[in-house]
Formats: structure tokens, C-alpha cells, sequence
């Protein structure tokens, strides 16, 4: 007795119907699995910013840059890429420029973090501020802030010799609009301030 039905014809047409219902297929298991994340235990933590202490219940993924922004409506602290890409996420920690982006919230308790909220005395803004304000180094204002906590970390390392050596120091922040001749100006102008 012999098999009397054709054999199957793959055409271009069926290979590419079969491959497109795989794939949604997948799609949907994966959408699912991404919609219910595994609840991870929220704890309290304690961060010391811009000389004030804040506690803030968190669960052990949320980053810096989300704690700043969703739990202390510190909103100047900007998310950019968020893969430590542009830099306008820049804080300092103790003194260094960090991407917050880049570091849990968790990681940074105990640790002085200054945001460019932090950086005017009252009323009087910070020499690098001004200097950025006069130099007219901003346009869209989405790089601003992580420019001005860079620049400012800049100043305190000393990389401010000369114009090159601005841009090496300030290459971790980019600009979108391109207005990097007046970031270099401002830097350079408030580093003059800062020295005298």
C-alpha cells in the first residue's frame, strides 16, 4: 500500500508564513514573562545628598539615577541613554564624577552625593553655572546638568591646562546640539574664578 498524499512543497511563501508565526509566537511568551519580573525584596536605605540625609525604600535594581529622580523628585539629574553613554546622568560621589545611571542606589549609602541641585549656595550660583549661563553653553538643556557636575569635577582634578585638555576630561559628556566650543569656554572661564 503506498502513501498516495503529495509530498510537502516548501515554497518561499510557507517558509516565511512558518517563520513569522515562531517568531510572534516567542514574542508573546516573552512579552509575558517581561510583564510579571520577579518582585525582588524592597528595603530602606539611607543616601546623604547635597548634605542632607534622605531614607528611601528601594529594591536592590533600582539605580541612583532612578532613586534621585522617582523617590527624591531630584529631577535635575537627567536620564539621558542610560547605559552610561552621554554623561547627563553625572553626579559626584565623594568628589568623583560617577554616572548614576551606572550604580545602584544600594552601592551608595554612606557616600556624599552632590547633584548640580546641590551645587548653589542659596540665591548664588556656582561658578560653573554662571560661567555656563554667560558663555551660553547649553541650547536644549538635556546635557546640562551632567556637562556642569563634569565640569566642575574637572576643575577639582586639575585637567584644566588648556583647551585639549578640557575636551579628553570632558569626553564622557555629549552633547546633542554640538555646543561643545561653549562648554570648553565655560569650563575654562570657571576655572579661572575657582583659582582665584
Amino acid at each position: 500500500m503506498s502513501d498516495s498524499s503529495p509530498p510537502a512543497v516548501h515554497t518561499r511563501r510557507t517558509v516565511l508564513k512558518s517563520t513569522a508565526a515562531a517568531a510572534a509566537g516567542s514574542a508573546l511568551v516573552s512579552s509575558r514573562a517581561l510583564a510579571d519580573p520577579p518582585v525582588s525584596e524592597a528595603g530602606e536605605i539611607t543616601l546623604m545628598v547635597n548634605g542632607r540625609r534622605h531614607t528611601v525604600v528601594v529594591e536592590p535594581r533600582v539605580t541612583l539615577l532612578d532613586a534621585l529622580r522617582e523617590r527624591l523628585d531630584l529631577t535635575g539629574t537627567k536620564k539621558g541613554c542610560d547605559r552610561g553613554e552621554c554623561g547627563a546622568c553625572t553626579v559626584l560621589i565623594d568628589g568623583e564624577r560617577i554616572k548614576s545611571c551606572l550604580t545602584l542606589a544600594v552601592m551608595r549609602q554612606n557616600c556624599a552625593i552632590t547633584t548640580v541641585e546641590g551645587l548653589a549656595d542659596g540665591d548664588r550660583l556656582h561658578p560653573v553655572q554662571e560661567a555656563f549661563i554667560r558663555r551660553d553653553a547649553f541650547q536644549c538643556g538635556g546635557c546640562t546638568p551632567g556637562q556642569v557636575m563634569s565640569a566642575v569635577a574637572c576643575i577639582q582634578e586639575g585637567h584644566t591646562g588648556s583647551e585639549e585638555e578640557i575636551r579628553q576630561w570632558m569626553s564622557g559628556n555629549i552633547c546633542r546640539c554640538a555646543c561643545y566650543q561653549n562648554i570648553v569656554a565655560a569650563v575654562a572661564d570657571a576655572a579661572k574664578e575657582v583659582r582665584r
